[in-house]
């Protein structure tokens, strides 16, 4: 699905320096997001063979995927116009644009429907966040994790991209906000006791592996604690997520600002 979050015109494909581990074996195994895997495969091969530094680093960065990154370069074209080279960089970038976008972490608040058309208070209105210790899962640029601090405890942002956990800890510096610690972590192996949390939070984040991660999102979150999933609005209408519902959680409609439906969910944890 095309997000329409970034202009890749706008991006180096240098921005491929910056991505993480995890996102390049994604990248590479699926081979990218479009139908047209083998031009997928030629627009990337032509723009690693373009700028070796970015065919080293990724090898390097991800080496599970060297042989798989060397192969896909041997078979596109060594290509010396500048132009086409330019095409197949903008390809290769807008087919990972949700990875890209993390690159520029400050604009994603403008670009990103689910930021820029969300109220906090819809965060407020799942759980009482009052003097609480909260997590936040997938924190990416702060979204809940902000909203949360106005009110919690403490809350702690789990993030495992590195441009993104570097801009809410900026952030923190900036405004001198003191109750919130960001650190690495993904969602199926949280970095955390059992039973820590009053509050485990995400959106857009949990659906990999569902019983996986909602096990482990319940097993940081204390007995009577809460669960909450809060996806900001969209401008595509969203589908009910029956994967959480069958699994007990309550879901709540409604329709956001940008005249969409959008479902969030909570749980409380028995244990």
């Amino acid at each position: 699905m095309v997000l329409d979050w970034i202009n890749p015109e706008d991006y180096s494909f240098n921005s491929f320096l910056l991505l993480e581990r995890f996102q390049i074996r994604f990248m590479m195994e699926s081979g990218g997001w479009r139908n047209e895997k083998a031009e997928w495969r030629r627009s990337i091969g032509v723009a690693m063979n373009a700028n070796p530094a970015v065919k080293w680093y990724l090898k390097e960065r991800c080496p599970e995927c060297a042989e798989l990154i060397n192969e896909i370069a041997a078979n596109a074209p060594m290509l010396t116009d500048a132009a086409e080279i330019r095409k197949a960089e903008i390809y290769a970038l807008a087919s990972v644009e949700d990875f890209v976008i993390y690159t520029t972490p400050e604009i994603m608040a403008e670009q990103c429907d689910f930021i820029r058309g969300w109220s906090k208070e819809r965060l407020v209105a799942l759980a009482d966040l009052t003097d609480k210790t909260v997590l936040d899962v997938g924190a990416g640029s702060g979204r809940l994790t902000f909203a949360a601090a106005e009110k919690a405890a403490w809350v702690y942002a789990s993030e495992p991209v590195g441009t993104l956990r570097e801009f809410m800890r900026q952030k923190i510096g900036r405004e001198g906000i003191k109750n919130v610690r960001v650190l690495d972590g993904f969602a199926a192996e949280l970095p955390f006791p059992d039973d820590t949390f009053d509050v485990v939070m995400s959106g857009h984040v949990v659906g990999d592996n569902w019983d996986n991660e909602v096990a482990e999102l319940a097993r940081v979150c204390k007995p009577g604690g809460w669960l909450l999933d809060c996806p900001g609005d969209s401008e595509r209408d969203m589908m009910p997520v029956v994967p959480l519902t069958s699994r007990g959680w309550e879901e709540i409609h409604y329709v956001g600002s940008f005249g969409k439906d959008v479902y969030i969910h909570r749980k409380q944890v028995g244990k």
